[in-house]
């Protein structure tokens, strides 16, 4: 009977990514060190293997075919968390330099101790808010991709993540279920920040059948207005609608 690891290898197989063992080895410690981190302080509800390999290596990993267009990017993942999808991705793409931002100062610790653990050398840590962040010349369109998984709606979503994103660049959300008035009511923040609605993908792997899970990107087109992102917590309690 295969393993998990073989289930899950075959799995990202079937999007094109082949895994090799050292990769493997370094999913497996990270899945290691996350459960074992996790009985200390929530970092997640997920806790078997195989749910974890599925629901947070395979679902970051949904990105690889659209990342894969340019491997040597800069990349900021917002509200990283216990690490998905950026750290896991730093894994699959070592020559990428992944930017993780989170506001919570315990999973920054342990995403500094997994970074360091997994010899991430490419990937750099920063403890925030999107709205401090944001304003930085050092960070302010910067980035060729953000990304953000479980963050917030499309319209405070945006707001958080077009400031950082390069014109050109690409915003990438990670998200589930049914969406279309979601997305909907963000086309006004869309425009406003400088974006555009290039796609909602469907993740169509057998894995999630039955979660309609979905890649919905937004391409920057226009630099965001200097207005953006507004002060701490506006985002969330008046979205741009």
């Amino acid at each position: 009977m295969e393993n998990n690891y073989e289930v899950f290898a075959d799995s990202c197989r079937k999007m094109g990514l082949e895994l090799d063992d050292k990769q493997l080895d370094l999913i497996r410690r990270y899945a290691e060190h996350l459960v074992e981190t996790n009985q200390k302080f929530n970092l997640t509800a997920i806790t078997e293997e195989a749910d974890i390999l599925t629901r947070h290596f395979l679902d970051s990993f949904t990105l690889y075919p659209e990342l894969k267009k340019k491997p040597e990017a800069k990349l900021l993942d917002v509200g990283s968390g216990g690490g998905f999808p950026g750290l896991a991705l730093s894994i699959i793409f070592p020559d990428m330099k992944i930017s993780l931002l989170e506001a919570t100062g315990k999973k920054t610790v342990f995403l500094k101790e997994t970074a360091e653990l997994l010899e991430r050398k490419n990937v750099e840590v920063f403890n925030g808010r999107c709205e401090d962040y944001a304003v930085l010349p050092e960070h302010r369109e910067q980035y060729d991709f953000v990304t953000a998984r479980a963050l917030a709606r499309a319209a405070t979503l945006l707001e958080y993540t077009l400031p950082f994103t390069k014109i050109g660049g690409k915003v990438i959300a990670l998200k589930k279920g049914s969406l279309d008035d979601e997305i909907r009511e963000a086309m006004h923040a869309c425009h406003i920040l400088g974006g555009e609605l290039e796609e909602k993908k469907a993740v169509t792997l057998s894995e999630f059948e039955g979660d309609d899970r979905f890649l919905v990107i937004y391409q920057k087109k226009r630099k965001t207005s200097d207005k953006y992102p507004r002060r701490n917590g506006i985002p969330s309690k008046l979205p741009l609608l």
